[in-house]
């Protein structure tokens, strides 16, 4: 888990119980926005997106901490079959893949019609997962795009709204084997699931369920448990935050 504090940023937890079994600083940083695990390289990779820093911190299970430069602000990171990071930057609309020690593999510009994207995921056969769409954008929506980045070859969602197949600020993404997409749609509370083509969905962790915002997705494969992190608003502003577990 991720909590943006000045220390002990990350905290560890027993998947079996729920216990927390310790913490790790991320030392000088400030506005920490995502969060990925590397299984292969046993480590996570936080990105960070202040001003002028604009990088992402690599901190191995052993609690050594290295970090590099993204050059522009990161919103989202995934790793992908490779065992590579993309980083998103919503800002400039490009994905930008790392290796795990931080050498620049390649950038991505998205097409002009992928506003504000928030978070990718590369499928095994290369493509990209999109959510992309912020308050006061017309299209809020999850695309498929091509390995190259140029085309988009399947979407769902458009105008915002609360309906079946609409979304509200979808934020965050995670992916089966089977290669349905889990989506957090931040302002409606929920979790919807689209098929592999993105060209059906259906609701499957309800606001109900949820109470508060989700913000971030973590699916464990083998287990079918879906870890949804959700933050409380009061006035705006953002007061509690804990993990929800779904058996998916």
């Amino acid at each position: 888990m991720l909590r943006g504090k000045v220390r002990d940023q990350v905290e560890v937890y027993d998947v079996i119980n729920n216990r927390l079994q310790r913490r790790l600083t991320v030392p000088n940083s400030r506005r920490l926005a995502d969060m990925t695990s590397c299984e292969h390289y046993r480590c996570v990779y936080i990105a960070d997106c202040r001003p002028n820093v604009e990088c992402i911190h690599r901190l191995d299970v052993q609690g050594a901490l290295t970090r590099w430069a993204v050059k522009d602000e990161p919103c989202g990171i995934s790793v992908n079959a490779a065992h590579n990071v993309l980083v998103t930057c919503g800002v400039v609309r490009k994905i930008k893949e790392f290796s795990s020690h931080g050498d620049l593999l390649r950038k991505l510009r998205l097409p002009g019609e992928v506003i504000n994207p928030s978070h990718a995921i590369q499928t095994r056969d290369g493509h990209l997962i999109v959510s992309h769409g912020y308050t006061g954008d017309a299209v809020h929506r999850v695309c498929k795009i091509s390995a190259d980045g140029h085309d988009i070859i399947g979407s769902q969602g458009g105008q915002p709204g609360s309906d079946i197949g609409q979304y509200n600020l979808p934020r965050h993404l995670a992916v089966d084997d089977n290669e349905f997409v889990f989506v957090a749609d931040l302002n409606n509370r929920r979790v919807a699931l689209l098929s592999s083509t993105l060209e059906s969905s259906r609701m499957v962790v309800s606001p109900e369920d949820l109470k508060w915002w989700p913000a971030k997705l973590c699916l464990d494969a083998q287990t079918r448990r879906l870890y949804v992190a959700v933050n409380k608003r009061t006035d705006r502003k953002l007061t509690r935050g804990r993990v929800v577990v779904f058996d998916i």
